[in-house]
């Protein structure tokens, strides 16, 4: 199994006939998937999504990817083809299509529905081509040809691409539900067809790859449900993504066979359910949905909320529900549902809404105590069964963090897949398909892009370290005013904390050691401010660490007169 090496360099310019693969998101994290593939010169993108941000990426909204790599080749691009339409795979397509916004757009019907809302808001109408299952597709020199996959969302699809330098296959996120609610079922004969032909690179969605056995039924949620409802005294607040029709399919049939009327709270969840309705995705009895400014006229037994904020999300609904910060306030007797799955790295801010929930009186019902949530991805015995049919000459396992792509990297070897015919890569390592072998060749940038507020890729490590050191840690204020011929102090330091925990008055006993430094630095003869305030940055930060074992944030501020 070849791996990428920390000294990797930029790749060589790829070879007549070769096809290039660089994931630029996806690889070593749950979120943020991208992938570019390219064939004689000419671009072709697999997804563009985003990663949420987590609890040491404080005032971050989203994170992108980094599009330096092909920033300007902008113009070599044939088309984004979309899998489906979770945020983790189209969120970042605004901030691409800013850049160009002529790139075409190609995917299911669904998942174009959900992106163009997206853009709408962004005022950029793209172009679109809307494909299904067993389509093909020719973009530039890549032939596409869709193949039905089963996901936590309709119409997801996986894509074959065929150049004169061979097949790949991309699965996008699936699993093998053999018992869909929308009786849509992964494709396998469709697989097979292509195994057959040969597929020459696998990328496999390697989310799930360290659970054991098959994924249940998605329907084996329906009877959980029914059982919840049942039980509820009052209110049933549901927290689910925005996106995951088929779980809000459940909720709604559930609410319909017990007598309630369903809200959608959120911008997004009341977007998406609206297309998924208008597009015969989600099936609404008459009556059952009304608007949230009615439920005040309903009693509370007769009331389902759908809202987002299944993940902890400081600004979604159920998060700011638990903060007694929404007009939806939680009493005695109320239940919560959250019919989701932790993404790695939520946990501490999801159990901080279940504590706050259930603080309020609140009945949490959640993946640990019930089964709420089935995953949306394959577990092994699926992958095992899925190599078996698709025969791969060589194997990228993706989407997933480094120990999902190292146990995907391990299902395939069992099944025969050579050793050195497995690639495990990382965000930015470029893997070239070369005489029907792939290799990793170089390295190209692939970092973080931090979306805060309308900032895009402005804010840095750098500033997050500050962020954090401000949350941590508090701020201290130094203000001193010296003679500009003397060096002297003139007035001052003045030093004031916030958030430190330090009181004012005990910096009087710094006062003395900022004037003792400022001192003999004039007798060295420094008089630069800039060198002045690193003086008393070093004093401060010293005196604060002896006294108190603290690293706050020091400001110094050195004014000459």
């Amino acid at each position: 199994m070849s791996h990428p090496h920390p000294e990797l360099g930029p790749p060589p310019k790829l070879p007549k006939g070769g096809l290039r693969v660089t994931p630029l998101g996806g690889l070593g994290e749950i979120g943020r998937n991208m992938t570019v593939f390219e064939y004689d010169g000419r671009l072709l993108i697999v997804d563009c999504g985003v990663l949420f941000p987590e609890e040491e990426q404080p005032g971050i909204d989203l994170i992108l990817p980094d599009f330096s790599s092909i920033r300007d080749r902008l113009d070599d691009i044939d088309g984004i083809v979309l899998t489906h339409g979770h945020e983790d795979h189209i969120g970042g397509v605004p901030y691409l299509l800013r850049e160009k916004p002529d790139i075409p757009l190609i995917g299911s019907k669904l998942t174009l529905a959900l992106i163009e809302a997206k853009l709408q808001e962004h005022r950029i109408r793209p172009y679109t081509l809307e494909v299904v299952e067993g389509h093909r597709e020719r973009i530039g020199p890549f032939e596409c040809e869709f193949v039905a996959v089963n996901h936590s969302i309709p119409d997801a699809l996986a894509v074959a691409i065929r150049t004169p330098a061979g097949m790949v296959v991309h699965t996008g996120d699936f699993k093998m539900d053999q018992l869909p609610l929308d009786r849509r079922l992964t494709d396998l004969p469709a697989f097979a067809k292509l195994g057959e032909e040969g597929i020459d690179l696998l990328l496999v969605d390697s989310t799930n790859a360290e659970v054991p056995g098959f994924v249940p039924p998605e329907r084996d949620i329906s009877g959980v449900l029914r059982q919840v409802f049942a039980g509820a005294q009052k209110r049933i607040i549901v927290a689910s993504f925005a996106s995951h029709v088929h779980r809000i399919q459940q909720i709604l049939d559930a609410a319909h066979e017990y007598g309630r009327r369903v809200a959608f709270v959120g911008r997004s969840m009341v977007r998406n359910m609206g297309i998924a309705r208008d597009l015969g995705y989600l099936r609404i009895p008459a009556g059952l949905v009304v608007d949230v400014k009615t439920l005040d006229d309903l009693p509370d037994d007769e009331v389902v909320l759908v809202c987002t904020g299944s993940q902890g999300e400081p600004m979604a609904a159920l998060s700011r529900m638990a903060n007694r910060d929404h007009q939806i306030r939680i009493v005695q007797g109320d239940t919560v549902i959250l019919a989701s799955s932790l993404i790695p790295g939520n946990e501490n801010a999801v159990y901080r809404v279940i504590n706050g929930l259930t603080r309020w009186g609140a009945n949490v019902v959640h993946k640990g105590n019930a089964r709420v949530h089935v995953s949306g991805h394959a577990s092994a015995g699926e992958l095992l069964y899925f190599y078996n049919i698709c025969k791969p000459k060589n194997l990228m396992p993706v989407h997933g963090e480094w120990r999902h792509l190292r146990a995907n990297a391990e299902l395939g070897a069992l099944t025969g897949i050579p050793k050195d015919h497995i690639v495990i890569a990382e965000d930015g390592v470029v893997v070239d398909l070369v005489d029907g072998k792939a290799r990793i060749v170089g390295k190209v940038q692939a970092g973080y892009v931090y979306v805060d507020g309308l900032s895009v890729g402005d804010v840095t490590e750098v500033h997050l370290k500050d962020r954090r050191i401000l949350g941590d840690e508090g701020i201290i204020f130094v203000h001193v005013v010296v003679d500009s011929t003397t060096g002297k102090v003139v007035s001052g330091p003045q030093v004031h904390a916030r958030g430190s925990g330090i009181d004012d008055a005990a910096f009087s006993a710094v006062v003395p050691k900022i004037e003792e430094a400022i001192a003999k630095a004039a007798a060295d003869g420094v008089a630069e401010p800039h060198q002045l305030q690193q003086l008393v940055r070093r004093s401060v930060g010293k005196w604060v660490s002896d006294s108190y074992r603290r690293r706050p944030m020091i400001l110094p501020v050195v004014v000459e007169v």
